[in-house]
């Protein structure tokens, strides 16, 4: 999965959460639909928080962009390196 065709336009963190756990493989690849997981996202719990992290961090780099309306949401910089 690319992550900046996923996040080409901005996506509500759960979801942008949700692609990068695949493009890590951390979910199966039968795992297609954010909905089969998205209690990951929706309670507390170890992965969520650490795949919500990883995006905090992909901001931090300049990788992704970040806005909190109207909702948390991430986006594909396109910066290249």
């Amino acid at each position: 999965m690319d992550l900046s065709e996923s996040l080409a336009d901005w996506t509500d963190w759960d979801v942008a959460a949700f692609v990068v756990g695949r493009s890590l493989g951390v979910f199966e690849e039968s795992v297609t639909s954010f909905s089969e997981v998205k209690w990951v996202f929706w309670t507390n719990n170890p992965l969520g928080n650490a795949l919500h992290e990883v995006l905090l961090q992909l901001v931090a780099a300049g990788v992704l962009k970040r806005r909190d309306e109207p909702d948390e949401q991430f986006l594909w910089s396109g910066r290249g390196w």
